[in-house]
């Protein structure tokens, strides 16, 4: 092979390669060099043997010949087309088919057993009293998510059944629905502890929240809820990671794993601000949870906490 080639090769390999690098998985060739590729080259015939040169002639030339390039290879330009490139293969997980109720109810099962044996956070664990999972029906097409459990919650192991849960089955009763036909859960599943201290809670550490939420999305992956309502900002910071306040949040439907989200006040918020105003919020957020759910709303209930 001749010099020029060996370049024009190198330099054509060190150009594909480039173009791999950058993602490129398919390079268009023009159809006349593939039909030129095709075409075997014609082997060089021997060169013919040098004769001996005669007695007492003059010695040969050293000089080399002159340099004589090849003929240029014509050679299609390496263009990299958007267009011609293969269509992405799509990573994404296919969503799995819905489960039998009986098996919903197993794999939840399973997953509360896992979640009681947790020890992920060391100074929760020696702290609970109980791990919290969460209650309702596993079909249920309404799902709360909180933010963790309080003193009440952690001495009965259910979440909201102090004064924020019986506040929070009031609306839920306000709706139509009953507590045992929504599902309820939290962020933590353990009780924030407060070392030295006998009363009061505190909000989740960021840690906290990520090592806890992954049994939360389990729960939802398998209830499949139609509709999440998130309580409060703690909750929504675990699950959109927004620390956005709430005030701005309320109201405006949100997505998580593909299921829509209404932000909306703790039931603990309205317990501190007990103005009608407030109230009001609280059910304008719940009203777009019900229309969203198709579920009845009576005149009554939507003038609730409306001043005359």
């Amino acid at each position: 092979m001749s010099a020029a080639y060996d370049q024009l090769l190198d330099a054509t390999i060190r150009h594909l390669e480039e173009l791999k690098s950058m993602g490129v998985r398919c390079v268009p060739v023009a159809p006349a060099t593939l039909r030129a590729l095709a075409v075997p080259t014609p082997a060089r015939p021997a060169p013919a043997p040098r004769p001996a040169p005669a007695p007492h002639a003059a010695p040969a030339s050293t000089r080399p010949a002159p340099f004589r390039p090849a003929a240029p290879v014509a050679v299609a330009p390496v263009i990299a087309h958007p267009a011609s490139a293969p269509a992405p293969v799509s990573l994404a997980v296919p969503p799995a088919a819905p489960l039998a109720p009986a098996d919903k109810a197993a794999a939840l099962a399973a997953l509360r057993e896992r979640a009681l044996a947790c020890v992920k956070c060391p100074h929760l664990a020696a702290a609970r009293q109980h791990v919290v999972f969460g209650v309702g029906d596993p079909n249920a097409r309404l799902m709360f998510v909180g933010e963790a459990p309080g003193a009440d919650e952690d001495r009965q192991g259910e979440p909201f059944v102090g004064r924020a849960g019986q506040l929070l089955t009031k609306i839920i009763q306000a709706t139509g629905l009953t507590r045992e036909s929504v599902y309820i859960a939290n962020i933590l599943k353990c009780r924030p502890d407060t070392p030295a201290e006998t009363a009061g809670n505190r909000k989740p550490a960021s840690d906290e929240m990520a090592a806890c939420l992954p049994y939360l999305q389990e729960q939802i992956d398998l209830i499949k809820p139609a509709v999440l309502v998130a309580l409060g900002a703690t909750a929504v910071e675990g699950l959109l990671g927004k620390t956005v306040g709430i005030t701005k949040l309320r109201g405006h439907w949100q997505t998580y794993r593909g299921i829509p989200l209404m932000p909306t006040y703790h039931p603990s918020y309205l317990l501190r601000n007990q103005a009608v105003s407030e109230k009001r919020k609280v059910w304008e957020d719940m009203l777009q949870a019900m229309e969203k759910l198709a579920l009845p709303i009576s005149e009554k209930q939507r003038h609730y906490f409306l001043k005359a």
